[in-house]
Parts: structure tokens; C-alpha cells; sequence
């Protein structure tokens, strides 16, 4: 089954269900939507086996255009809206996209591919322009895990990969209903929000709110309105979330009979208290409308205060772990209060995992095998065989042991790729290759670090003689230009010391760390 099989498949179960929720369009005219927009696209030159690129926000003309191009055969091309055209042209470049269908205010002017109007209206359907005949093995989705330049890591996820994904999320059956609406304001072009938004909502004819800001007024409007059920995040945002709640109790001086009914509820339902505990939980529960069931957090670690808090009001809440390279979430936990800290499950259906190099404490890194996995990074064989084995596993890079409940728990990350607070990933490979250029810069590092308790991306550069912090500086805020602002490297030590390298002369990143943290590199005065 491709994915055009998959919407036709649940729009028969469903056709009745709104899945634009805020448009209020259900199945049955989504797919006639879709067919409209394959026929434009058709127009537009778009054939089978074409890559199409899409660079927009949640509008509903980014699931209409996704489903459009695979109806006509072609492969989806995901772009993160907070790039440059530096990047999106080398990203069109390397994967032979000739079109893309973007919002306009992502235009401008380039010769390395085309832009169609992502929002422009579509004609009728023609009747003419049958489904093209795709494959399950056939490339579906192209997205980039690491930076445009060098030798970048580009994902292909195939038809099966996308449907398996769906399949496995089975699992969550008894927390998501048809009809009930996922919140939907995680991007579609990162595999978590593709993953909840798109293909969870298509295995249990669920919709879609979406929303293409972050704007806390309008999500706080969204909630008092539409009433969502489900309710995906990065786990930051539930900490603000958290924290916002706890201040406002605070401020009407009641979070001592709050915390006292928070800590007791169990016993209080016992004993026949449960309209103390309704009422207490009630004016929290309003601030998501009311109707939450069910929280899901994916992209970064959840700190096991902020699970908690969801778990005691009575909410499901579950933990993703997954990459691009998994289709997302490919271990998922279950509610359950009072779990080891940052456990994030097990595998999914069809997924098996292996801990391997294990130390004195369990930990190991963490290999997968199954119907999830991609098949190898594009074009990049020196990638493919550092990442998988010969039985076919997959090596994520990820430290994780595992308990007595079979629960795998992330100790911390082998590899060197940086998670945000925001659940974003840069890559420092990227980010050196364009600081190894500044004049006067022999090396640099750059790693993830905490300044202020916030995680950001760190540099450490060892320069020539004469070398100013001023000039680097400078140097660095001009190569930061060429990547999206949340890669920007802000925060950096500079040394005229040779930086401690391999015997393959490849830089120690976490002894230069150390070094940092021993007061070894002078460091930039903020």
C-alpha cells in the first residue's frame, strides 16, 4: 500500500470525519481536494518520479500538496522553514528538485529550481489523471539530517516505511479515537510532527487541527475553542505550559491545597473525595479545553517533574523516542506514573532492539532493526557503512539501557549532533565546515554545552597569532548568515593552542569540552 492508498483507504472507513478540523473538511473532501491539487500540479509539469520540494507552515495546503504529489508519483522533498536560500538551493541541487512548492513568502529569486504557490486556488479534477502506480518500496519523503554542504546525509523513507509507521503506532489504540482531533502545530516538515500529524491521524481517522504559529495566544484560543484531544509537543513546551499553570495558582494563593491534592489524589478518590479532586483539577484541565486525554512529547528528553505533573492530572501521557531515519517514533512508552527517569519504551510493532558495548551499568548504544528503518542515507555509501551492520541494524548513536520492564532509558548521546531545548538538531560537522574557512581559524569545535541552563550550540576555535576576539567574532557572526538563526553559534572560547585531535587528526570534542569547563579557553564576555 503507498500513502495515496492509505488516505483513499481510510477516507472509505471515515468520509464523514472532519480532518481539516478548522476548515472543516472531512475525508471525503479531502481526497477530492487532493485530486484538484494533483491536477494543478499536473499542469505544472509535475510527473511521476519527479522530486517536488514543499517549504511551508501547517496551512492546509502543505497536506493536500504532500498527498497531490504522491497521487502523481513523485517523491516529497521536505524543507525546514527556517533556512536560507543558500541552503535550499543546495538542497534543490542535490536531490534533482526541479520544483517547489512553497509559500511566497519563501520566494526568491534563484536559477536552481522553480516555485509554485503553495496557497494558489486549483481547478476541478480531472477526470483523466488517474492515480500513477507507486510501489511501497518507491521513495516517498527525502528530508535532510544534517547540513546542505560537504557531503550532507539526506533520508529517503519509503511507502512502506511511512505505512509501517502507521501500523506499529496500534499500540496507542486505547488513547486515540476516530473523530478526536490531534493539535497540530508541531511542523510537518520534522518526522515528529509528519508522524502524529499526518500518519497517526490517518490509522485512527483522527483530525488534524492545524496551526502555523506558535503564538501562545492563539494556541490558548485553540484549545478554549476547538477542544483537542490529543496534544503533541516537544517537551519544553509542556514545561512552559507547566510552569505558567503552577504561577497562576501561586498568584490566587492556592497551590498549597493544590500541591496537597496533586501529592494525595489517589487516596482522596479512596476514601470518596473525588469532587475535591475534580474541582481542584478542573480549572487546569480548562486551560487545554477541557477535553486533553492524551499528551505526547518526542524530539528532546522529558524531565521526569514535568511527565509527573501531566500523569497526576489524570492525562496520558507518553514518551516518543525516534529519528528521521526511524520515521519518528519508533519506541514508545506507556503512561505510567513514577517511571525511571527519561524512559522512552520500547519498540514498536515490527521493530526490535539491540544494546550493544554495554558497561558496568548497562549502558550501551542502542541499534534497530526493522520494517521503520530507512534503507541507507543518498548517495553518501561511506555513511551506510558506518551506520549499519551486516544483519541489518541500524546504529542510532544513542546511549540507552534498559530496565527489568523491558523500558529503554536514555543515558545521552554517542554522536555529536546537538538537541535543542526546542527539540531542533544542529549538526556540528555543518557548522564547522563553514567556520573552518574564516581566515586564521586552524580548527574548531563545536559541541553542545549549557550557558545559563540553556543548551546552545558552543564553539571552540583555535586561531593564528593575531587573532583578535573581535575580528572572530565578526568572522563568525557573517559565516552564521548562511544557516538558519537557531544553528547560530553565539557562545565561543578562542585559543591559539592546537585543539587535541585522533591519530586520524579528527578533533576530540569532548576533551576540548573539558578544557572549557577547566578554564583552559579564553571564552567570549557576553
Amino acid at each position: 500500500m503507498n500513502m495515496f492508498q492509505f488516505l483513499e483507504s481510510t477516507a472509505k472507513k471515515y468520509p464523514d470525519v472532519l480532518y481539516l478540523v478548522r476548515e472543516e473538511v472531512n475525508y471525503k473532501g479531502f481526497v477530492e481536494l487532493v485530486k484538484r491539487r494533483a491536477a494543478t500540479l499536473d499542469k505544472a509539469g509535475v510527473h511521476a518520479g519527479d522530486v517536488v520540494g514543499i517549504l511551508s507552515h501547517n496551512i492546509p495546503a502543505f497536506p493536500i500538496t504532500l498527498f497531490a504529489i504522491w497521487y502523481l508519483g513523485g517523491t516529497v522533498l521536505l524543507l525546514d522553514t527556517n533556512l536560507t536560500p543558500f541552503e535550499y538551493d543546495n538542497m534543490a541541487q542535490i536531490t534533482k528538485c526541479k520544483i517547489i512548492c512553497a509559500e511566497k513568502s519563501f520566494f526568491y529569486k534563484t536559477d536552481k529550481f522553480e516555485f509554485f504557490d503553495i496557497a494558489q486556488a486549483d481547478g476541478d479534477v480531472n477526470p483523466k489523471l488517474k492515480p500513477a502506480k507507486v510501489d511501497d518500496k518507491d521513495i516517498a519523503t527525502l528530508s535532510f539530517t544534517s547540513g546542505s554542504t560537504g557531503t550532507p546525509k539526506v533520508v529517503p523513507l519509503t511507502h512502506y516505511n511511512l505505512t509501517e509507521c502507521a501500523n506499529s503506532l496500534l499500540e496507542m489504540r486505547e488513547y486515540i479515537n476516530a473523530g478526536d482531533v490531534m493539535y497540530g502545530f508541531l511542523p510537518m516538515y520534522h518526522v515528529f510532527g509528519f508522524a502524529v500529524e499526518i500518519l497517526a491521524t490517518l490509522e485512527y481517522g483522527a483530525g488534524v487541527l492545524l496551526q502555523p504559529t506558535v503564538n501562545p495566544k492563539e494556541i490558548m484560543a485553540d484549545f478554549k475553542n476547538f477542544r483537542p484531544q490529543i496534544i503533541p509537543a516537544v517537551p519544553r513546551l509542556f514545561e512552559v505550559f507547566r510552569n505558567k499553570i503552577i504561577d497562576g495558582i501561586k498568584a490566587k494563593h492556592k497551590w498549597g491545597l493544590f500541591k496537597f491534592v496533586m501529592k494525595n489524589a489517589p487516596l482522596l478518590r479512596k476514601i470518596g473525595l473525588s469532587r475535591l479532586v475534580d474541582a481542584v483539577y478542573k480549572p487546569v484541565l480548562d486551560v487545554f479545553g477541557g477535553r486533553a486525554r492524551l499528551i505526547i512529547a518526542g524530539g528532546a528528553a522529558t524531565k521526569p517533574e514535568i511527565e509527573n505533573f501531566y500523569l497526576a492530572l489524570g492525562l496520558g501521557f507518553i514518551q516518543g523516542y525516534g529519528m528521521t531515519e526511524t520515521v519518528g517514533p519508533i519506541c514508545i512508552s506507556k503512561p505510567c506514573r513514577g517511571r525511571v527517569p527519561y524512559a522512552f519504551g520500547a519498540p514498536t510493532i515490527n521493530n526490535v532492539a539491540e544494546i550493544r558495548n554495554k558497561n558496568a551499568d548497562g549502558v550501551g548504544i542502542l541499534w534497530l532493526k526493522g520494517n521503520q528503518i530507512f534503507g541507507g542515507y543518498l548517495n553518501n555509501d561511506a555513511a551506510n557503512k558506518d551506520v549499519f551492520d551486516d544483519r541489518g541494524f541500524f546504529n542510532t548513536g544513542d546511549m540507552v539501557s534498559m530496565d527489568k520492564n523491558g523500558e529503554l532509558h536514555f543515558a545521552g548521546r554517542k554522536k555529536q549532533v546537538i538537541v535543542l531545548d526546542s527539540g531542533k538538531n544542529v549538526y556540528p560537522d555543518e557548522l564547522e565546515g563553514l567556520f573552518i574557512t574564516i581566515p586564521g581559524v586552524k580548527n574548531v569545535a563545536v559541541f553542545e554545552h549549557k550557558v545559563k541552563d540553556k543548551t546552545v550550540a558552543y564553539g571552540v576555535f583555535s586561531v593564528e597569532e593575531g587573532m583578535t576576539m573581535e575580528k572572530l567574532a565578526a568572522a563568525i557572526a557573517h559565516a552564521n548568515k548562511k544557516v538558519a538563526s537557531y544553528k547560530w553559534v553565539t557562545h565561543f572560547a578562542m585559543t591559539t593552542e592546537d585543539l587535541p585531535t585522533t591519530s586520524t587528526q579528527k578533533v576530540k570534542h569532548h576533551v576540548v569540552r573539558q578544557n572549557l569547563i577547566d578554564g583552559k579557553y579564553p571564552m567570549r564576555k557576553e
